[in-house]
Formats: structure tokens, sequence, C-alpha cells
């Protein structure tokens, strides 16, 4: 397709308001560029500074990114003539795309009723199935008229379990209960909607027949004014982590031609069947039979662009010259223009994969992190595209959604993918914020993830390998990093440099390291020879032999031994006093200790100091000192990023220190409250609800 906008857009539109921020609002204004289109933007408070603001030519602060009428208010006022929503906030959002038209912009979307009939699944599932689009079996509530105890038993009953519940008015996995028996369904139903209401306000729900093994494939589809409906082939979304995707690819290892096929002309369905126009996705859960025989049914339409469109931009051919972009289309298309191409035009090559990085520990829960960005280096390349909303000197937050970037790559076939994701993963490198690179790095390693037996609880069932303990390797690097701080420092009298030398020979000089969820370790440094030239060791360990020096600049640490060499990516950051290490993906915070404390025998079964598991804002604190509590006593909940967790006691004990109040909002690692532990003898302890 052309990538040159015809007259009447350019003319038409010579401001567009991207109603969004991050990676998509980037994305889309690195296309509107292109089209000659003026893009303007909007920010918050908690986001002046961000990428986004500075990559458009006006930049409009708004309270927050719901405000649909403050937004529509400030496209008029900076003369916009249309409105791209990217995804999130208000794309979906019937009323604002109503509110856009009525004020004479362009929204760059689906018509509001389009948005309307998709939005609620009940009446996109009868609409759909109307069009003769196959559906899951199951049943409905009407809105504000939930069924009672017995009707909810029954309708289980002749639905046949195992069931999923799942809210009608939102996604996200938000309000989703799988149920395999009557003797749970009434407590999980209740809490579907007590859920559902807090998140979306309405307490309807829906439940299907539950696929035990289900694939996730979504079919793209862009529709015009013109009654030109086609689809664009198929993404595979099947690797989510808590209903959230973490891996797409395009086009599905799954689907053969005459599959694709007929699942396209089933969106295509889908999309006329409510007059859609734009582009939009159709999402299907799919699973292969025991005759292998390929079974499907709509699940929802999303009527937005999706976090995963660029691996169909990858792989989509328009008369045989591969690449599409899809905002150029919605542009287009939202402002009268036919698709340039028809279905038998577009053909696929090749493989796409996209890995989102997520601001999350992987090896924790995936909770979520956050933190400055000390030090970011993206990976490039031939192949290799990123989509990132981030740069070096911001900071992760927890206002916002975890998503940092989306690293994309692609290959003449999914092996051919799979290995430039995989390097492009090792090169991406941020520091200040733990993220979840190297655990993709693993998942897409994974013997089920190869051969392309995906389904969407494997992370959950049966999860990648966890990676050897590095840990030790790690803090072996920060001390003779620490030990490079006082040789390259500045001079000063030889006998005042705690760095170990004396009269007659170096000395050996402890450090004492701590990782966030670890126990501290202490490692011995001791110089040999020249300066750089090193034994160094664990304190339990014999010491090795090794170079250690850094770059001209400070952002890379190198020590060879006798056999390797490794690099890593450093960075302090001075409001913590952590100091950060990356390498292949990975990245490890650590601070230093008093050597002192190392002396203490039953240091790390005693230590009751509760450290915040992640950056975000205190809730409650439901001890207070001189209170006795037992090991598994909650001392404190945090929240991040629309996620409570709760801090337990490790120790039986008395509480010495309460170091934060509600409200209060806290760095990954801060110290939350200390325990000290109790004489056997003392009177025995108590937990918070006994006292109550």
């Amino acid at each position: 397709m052309t990538t040159t906008p015809h007259t009447s857009t350019t003319r038409g539109v010579p401001r567009v308001l991207v109603a969004n921020r991050g990676e998509i609002a980037l994305r889309i204004t690195r296309t509107l560029r292109r089209l000659g289109i003026s893009p303007a933007t909007v920010y918050t408070d908690a986001d002046s500074e961000a990428p986004h603001t500075r990559a458009a030519d006006v930049a409009l602060r708004v309270e927050h990114y719901l405000d649909a009428d403050a937004i529509v208010a400030l496209a008029l006022d900076c003369g916009a003539t249309a409105v791209h929503p990217g995804y999130g906030f208000l794309s979906e959002n019937a009323g604002f795309a109503r509110a856009c038209t009525d004020a004479g912009l362009a929204f760059i979307g689906p018509p509001a009723s389009a948005i309307e009939a998709m939005g609620d699944k009940i009446r996109a599932k009868d609409t759909v199935a109307a069009a003769g689009v196959p559906v899951l079996g199951g049943f409905t509530e009407k809105p504000g008229q939930p069924l009672d105890d017995e009707a909810l038993l029954r309708a289980a009953e002749e639905t046949g379990y195992p069931l999923l519940i799942k809210p009608s008015a939102g996604g996200g996995g938000k309000g989703m209960r799988a149920v395999y028996a009557a003797d749970t369904l009434l407590a999980d139903a209740a809490s579907a909607r007590r859920e559902a209401l807090a998140s979306f306000g309405d307490a309807t729900l829906l439940v299907e027949q539950l696929v035990r093994r289900p694939r996730h494939i979504e079919v793209q589809v862009m529709a015009d004014t013109h009654g030109n409906v086609l689809h664009l082939g198929e993404r595979e979304c099947s690797l989510q982590r808590r209903h959230q995707k973490v891996v797409e690819e395009a086009p599905s290892p799954l689907l053969t031609d005459d599959q694709r096929r007929v699942m396209g002309e089933a969106a295509v369905a889908a999309a006329r069947s409510c007059g859609y126009v734009g582009a939009g996705t159709v999402e299907f859960i799919a699973e292969t039979g025991p005759d292998g025989a390929l079974s499907f049914s709509f699940l929802e339409m999303n009527t937005r662009l999706q976090v995963e469109h660029p691996v169909t931009e990858e792989v989509v051919a328009v008369r045989g010259e591969r690449g599409v972009d899809l905002v150029e289309l919605q542009v287009r298309v939202a402002h009268g223009e036919a698709l340039p191409f028809a279905q038998e035009d577009v053909s696929w090559v090749g493989h796409a994969v996209e890995s989102r990085v997520y601001a999350e520990d992987a090896d924790r829960g995936f909770l979520p992190s956050g933190g400055p960005i000390l030090f970011l280096d993206e990976p490039s390349g031939p192949h290799v595209r990123v989509d990132s909303g981030i740069a070096r000197g911001g900071a992760v937050t927890s206002d916002f959604d975890p998503m940092l970037a989306k690293v994309i790559t692609w290959g003449a076939d999914r092996h051919e993918a799979l290995n430039r994701m995989d390097a492009a993963l090792a090169a991406y490198r941020l520091l200040g914020c733990v993220t979840n690179t190297a655990f993709l790095r693993r998942l897409l390693r994974h013997p089920r993830v190869v051969e392309g037996d995906l389904s969407t609880d494997l992370i959950a069932t049966d999860p990648p390998a966890p990676e050897p303990d590095r840990l030790p390797m790690v803090s072996m690097a920060a001390a003779l990093d620490h030990q490079l701080d006082l040789e390259t420092g500045p001079r000063a009298d030889r006998f005042a440099v705690p760095d170990g030398w004396r009269m007659g020979g170096p000395a050996w000089t402890p450090w004492r390291l701590r990782a966030p969820g670890h126990d501290a370790v202490v490692v011995r440094v001791r110089r040999a020879g020249a300066p750089g030239h090193y034994l160094v060791g664990l304190a339990d360990r014999e010491p090795i032999p090794v170079r250690a020096r850094r770059s001209a600049d400070g952002t890379r640490l190198t020590i060879t031994d006798e056999a390797t060499t490794t690099t890593y990516t450093r960075a302090d950051d001075p409001e913590t006093a952590h100091r950060w290490l990356g390498l292949d993906g990975a990245a490890w915070s650590l601070h230093e200790e008093p050597v002192a404390a190392a002396l203490r025998a039953d240091d790390a079964a005693t230590d009751g100091t509760v450290r915040s598991p992640m950056p975000g804002t205190v809730l409650d604190v439901p001890v207070r000192v001189g209170q006795r509590v037992t090991a598994g006593t909650t001392l404190a909940v945090v929240e991040a990023m629309k996620m409570e967790h709760s801090v337990p006691s490790p120790i039986d004990g008395t509480v010495t220190t309460v170091a934060v109040r509600p409200g209060s909002p806290v760095p990954m690692d801060a110290v939350l409250v200390t325990v000290e532990t109790e004489n056997p003898a003392d009177t025995p302890s108590t937990s918070t609800e006994e006292q109550r």
C-alpha cells in the first residue's frame, strides 16, 4: 500500500489529538508525522515529562486520561479535527466516541453504536451468533437482574461443568472465575459480581463452558464506510499470565491455510454484524479435539487497535509487498476513504513475535515493580522493532499500566523469529526497575513454546524452568565494583582508604551485600598484584583470581576470570544507594550493608526487618509498636498498579518499629515494619485477630 497520504487526508486533518500516553501515543505520532499530519497529545501531572509529550507538536495537560469532556475541549482548542484514542483509557468508550463526533471531530475508531454492541459481552455474543459465528454454550444474566441461587445452580447444571464466569461489561481478566463443581458456584459467582461491580460498575455476569486447554487466537479486521470488510490474518495470543497476554505471534502455529480462511470469514461476519468501521479484533477460543479437528468459538470483539498489532503489520503483504501500517489505515478510513486493497490482495510472509516488557518481578509472583530509569539501552537491528514509551532519566511509577515496551522480531520462519527475539531480549538493558525480560527468554525456550503447543494456562500449569541462581556470581561482581570505587575515587591518605591495604601486603576486604527478597551475602576481595587484579570469593568458598575494569563512561563492568569474560551494565541509584547490574536481559539491585551484622550467626534466621516487595502506596498498617505477632501475621498492605499485596511477618516476635503509615508512597525494598524475636520464656505470641 502507498505510504504517501492523499491530498484530501492531509488537508482535511492538519492536526490529530492522540488521547493516550506511552508507547502507543509515540507509535501513532510516528505515523501521523509520516503522513504530514501534526500530532498533539495529552498528559497528566504524573507524566508531564514523558517521551510522548516531547514527541508531539502540542502537549496539553488533563487531570486524568479518562476525562472525556476535557479531552474533547482540548482537541478543539488546539485546532485538531480528529482524535485517535489509542488503546485502553477511552478507546472503547462509546460516550467518548459520540462526544467527539458531536463536536465535529473525526473519531479514529468505530462508530459508537459498534462499540456499544460489542462492549457488552452478552449483547456481543447474541449479535455474532445471529450472524452465524460459532459461540460457546452457556447462559447470561439480564442487567440489574441477577439470577437467584436456585436459578443459577439450575442453569449451570443444564450447561455442564466446568464453567467460566466473567463480567459482561469488561475484560482484562477482572472478575473471571473458573468453576469446576456446584459446591463452589455460589461463592464464586458472588465474588465475581463484587469484582465486576467494583471494576466496571456493572455486576451482570456471563457464564460459559470452560475450555480446559484453550488457545487464544484473534483475527485482525479492517472495514471502511463503503461496505468493504476484510481480515488481515490471525495472531496467536495464548501465552498469558493472570489472563493478560505476555507474548503474541503471527501467524498462529496452529492454523492451516484453510482454517485461517474459515476463521477469517467468521471474523468478517462478526464485524459486519455490528456495522463496524476501522481496525478491530475478533477474539476466538480454539481447541483441537482428539481427532485433530479444530473447533473455535467467539470470545469477544475489541473495538480498537490492539497492543499486539505490530506482529500483523510485520507479516501481512499487500500485492506481494510485506508491511502495512494499521494506524494509517485507521486515519484514512476515519475520513471516508475506501480501503486501498481487497481481500484477494492480502497474503502473509514469514513470522513475527512480540514480547511485552512489563515492570514486574516474574520470580516473585509477577509483583509490580518500579523505580527510576537509571540506564536504558533497547535492542535494534535488522528485523527488530521496539515500540517503547520510556526514556533514560524518567521513572516507572505505580500510576499507570506496567507495560513499558514491546519488542517485535520478524523472521523468514518461526524458528528464525524466535531466535531473533531471544537475542533482542538479551540485549534489552534497563536498570533501576525490575522487568520480566529474563522470564520472557526462559518462556520462549520452553519446549512446548518451541513446538508451538500453546495454551492460555501454560504459564500457570507448566511454567518455564527457573534459571540457575546467578545471585552469588552477581554479588561477587558487585563487590568488585565497590572495590573499584575505592581505587578509582579521589586520592586520599593511603592509611585512610578502607580497601584492605596494609604494610606488607593487601588484606581481605569483606563486602556484605543484599538483594531485595534475599538474605545478605558476604564477599571477600583482595588486591592481587597489578591494579584491577583481585582474588574474590564468597565467605564460604575458595577465592578465584579475576580482573575487573570499568568502561570510560562508567556504564560497563567487565570481569575476566581464567575461563570467561562477562560484561555487566551498571548504574547507581542515589536515592536508595542501591547498585544495579544487568546481564543478558536480567537485572539485579544490591545494597551494601554494615559488615558487622554478618558476625551475628543467627542473622538470617531472626531478621525481622520487613520490606516492601514492590514500589507503591501503603494502604494499611494493622499493627502497632509493642504488639506481639506470629509468623504470617499481616504487618502492612501495599498497593501498586491496582494490585494489593499483604506483607506478613517472617517470625514470631514484638513489633519494635512501624516506619510507614497508610497513604505513604514507598519504593521497593523500603522498610515497613521491624519485628524483634522473642525469648522463648516470654509471654506467648498473640496474633492481631486474637487481640481483637
